[in-house]
């Protein structure tokens, strides 16, 4: 594969929101990053306010429980806001990415031996293989991590292309 090989995806919004947004992706309370951390909170929480609701029976000695719940809690508020703050970014970016998508009118991506390169309206990002650390594919996509990491939906390209750029990404990425 000595010449330039040129792919033209024709991306959609909704085929990338779909693989984005899979699994709760999107979601700020449930994402898998905020999942556990959300239902913790929300058990100490309770904890907390039956511990609460039962203070008066407490003796003074005992009335420490109140406070180390309480900071549970507020510790493990602090982690959730935290969390939930990350996935806010992530989601935000991601949307901006959707956008910028939704009104280009090139993308397109190209490959040699020796570099990838992905051009959206004239942005070009270009990466030697040896940048790429990782990829993975399956039915609905291709995702490529490196320098630049980059998911390209297999319904955004027509499927000889597909798997050209599958083969293509075996044959150069070392796993």
């Amino acid at each position: 594969m000595a010449e330039e090989t040129v792919i033209i995806l024709k991306p959609k919004r909704q085929d990338f929101e779909e693989i984005y947004m899979s699994g709760n992706q999107g979601s700020l309370f449930f994402s898998p990053s905020t999942r556990g951390k959300t239902i913790t909170t929300i058990v100490v929480g309770l904890i907390l306010l039956i511990l609460f609701f039962f203070k008066d029976d407490f003796t003074k000695e005992k009335f420490g429980i109140l406070y180390f719940v309480s900071f549970l809690f507020l510790l493990c508020a602090v982690f959730l806001s935290v969390s939930i703050n990350k996935v806010s970014r992530w989601k935000k970016q991601v949307n901006s990415y959707l956008a910028k998508l939704e009104n280009c009118k090139i993308y397109e991506i190209t490959f040699d031996n020796n570099f990838f390169t992905v051009n959206i309206d004239g942005e070009k990002e270009t990466s030697e293989w040896k940048d790429f650390q990782y990829f993975d594919s399956n039915q609905e996509y291709i995702a490529l991590e490196g320098k630049y990491s980059y998911m390209f939906p297999k319904k955004s390209m027509i499927e000889k292309d597909y798997n050209l750029l599958k083969q293509t990404l075996k044959k150069n990425i070392k796993e």
